[in-house]
């Protein structure tokens, strides 16, 4: 549907025919010119909308901020002194000749373009909407960026990524178990892992000598500071290995 992210566009696809797809993160009137800026999960792109493509034009006046649109138009550079060193994508724009509503917005709870001091309630409430904000995207970028980068050294040091069950029986460990009821067995109940300590233990007797996981938690405790009750760690265990 699209052939590329607005964070793709640079000079070197002067010229050629793109499509992209998003949300409109901002519209603007400038002298009977439309211009929208066009948000994905890679980031932004500018597409102008000229008077002279009539359709388009029209379209593009309709629409307004996180209205899901297909827009088909051509790169060209920008003009001289409208480069915006803010965007990656700033040195172009895209000739906007056809405009597709793939779906429109109410007005949000919440501005994204100039986010100010928003109610974490409201934030959690509208969180689809949060995390359109390219803060919060980044974040999850960067997340995905750092356990990837852990699966690869781990992966090239020879440990194994082996996935633990979620759903066993409790354990006396430090904190209280979540218990989850059996339909199948009433009155028996599995309990959620407070981690996965007996199942990398059987792991190292099995002779699985280098474990990892990227593994879920939860612990049913009061929130503070220093706990959570559903969290995220790096386990690992290895054995044969001097110290």
């Amino acid at each position: 549907m699209r052939s590329h992210y607005c964070g793709q566009l640079n000079e070197s696809l002067e010229g050629q025919e793109i499509t992209l797809c998003g949300w409109v993160h901002r519209r603007r009137d400038h002298g009977g010119v439309i211009f929208l800026d066009i948000r994905d999960r890679e980031g932004m792109a500018q597409v102008v909308f000229d008077p002279d493509r009539a359709d388009s034009f029209a379209a593009a006046d309709r629409v307004r901020s996180e209205y899901v649109v297909k827009v088909v138009g051509k790169v060209r550079a920008r003009p001289a002194g409208a480069v915006n060193a803010n965007m990656a994508s700033g040195a172009i724009e895209v000739l906007g000749y056809e405009l597709e509503v793939l779906n429109e917005s109410e007005t949000p709870p919440f501005p994204l373009n100039e986010y100010s001091d928003v109610g974490e309630e409201t934030r959690l409430r509208y969180r689809f909407i949060d995390l359109r904000r390219p803060e919060m995207a980044e974040k999850l970028r960067l997340r995905s960026r750092i356990t990837t980068s852990i699966r690869r050294y781990l992966d090239d040091n020879g440990f194994l990524d082996v996935e633990t069950p979620i759903l066993t029986r409790a354990t006396p460990e430090g904190a209280r178990d979540y218990l989850v009821p059996s339909r199948t067995h009433p009155g028996s109940f599995f309990a959620l892992p407070q981690s996965p300590q007996l199942f990398k233990q059987l792991l190292m007797v099995a002779g699985f000598d280098r474990y990892y996981q990227i593994a879920k938690c939860f612990r049913d405790e009061d929130l503070r500071a220093d706990r959570q009750p559903e969290f995220t760690q790096i386990d690992i265990e290895t054995s044969f290995l001097n110290e």
